[in-house]
């Protein structure tokens, strides 16, 4: 009986801990990288705003090759719809929320599995002399208590190297098809 009283006590412990980190800890975060691409903004909006092209730059479908991607509705219209399943990038969707011609692309994020979650996000292009400036961006709220977490492990270090690895994979296509166009 005393062993199930220590037990009983080491987590409401532990629960107090969490509930006070908790308190401290981040409750919303917001990860951005940027990539400087040689080909013009109409070029390069016309490229991510349809998801049927997302798949060939994304870091996720490179880490995981079972991933399988269903695009509904009206592809690079409001509304439309990336949804993708796979084993290593779990399964979610991503809904078009806002599209301003050659300016910003913005989706809800909704994550199924390996856990539930929402987010939003954008790409956000500007004009740097013929060349354009891509801003891939994914911002939300950690709800509480569970924001904790982020004392330990950031958003940013978890999400940051893929969005990297995603806009140079798009920079590359671009760039690749610029050149042959040029050819």
């Amino acid at each position: 009986m005393k062993i199930v009283r220590i037990i009983g006590l080491m987590l409401i412990g532990l629960l107090v801990v969490i509930l006070i980190l908790g308190l401290f800890a981040a409750k919303s975060y917001h990860v951005e990288r940027s990539v400087i691409i040689q080909a013009p903004k109409n070029v390069v909006f016309h490229h991510v705003r349809y998801w049927r092209n997302w798949q060939a730059w994304s870091p996720w479908a490179e880490m995981d090759s079972t991933i399988t991607v269903t695009i509904a509705g009206t592809d690079g219209e409001v509304g439309s719809k990336f949804q993708w399943k796979g084993r290593r990038a779990g399964s979610g969707e991503m809904i078009a929320t806002r599209i301003k011609e050659n300016e910003e692309i913005a989706f809800h994020l909704r994550f199924i599995k390996p856990w539930e979650s929402t987010s939003n996000g954008y790409l956000r292009l500007s004009e740097l002399g013929g060349k354009t400036k891509v801003t891939w961006a994914f911002y939300g709220q950690s709800p509480f208590p569970w924001n904790f977490i982020t004392l330990f492990i950031s958003m940013d270090s978890m999400i940051g190297g893929d969005f990297e690895r995603g806009l140079e994979r798009l920079k590359n296509i671009i760039q690749s098809q610029s050149a042959s166009n040029e050819s």
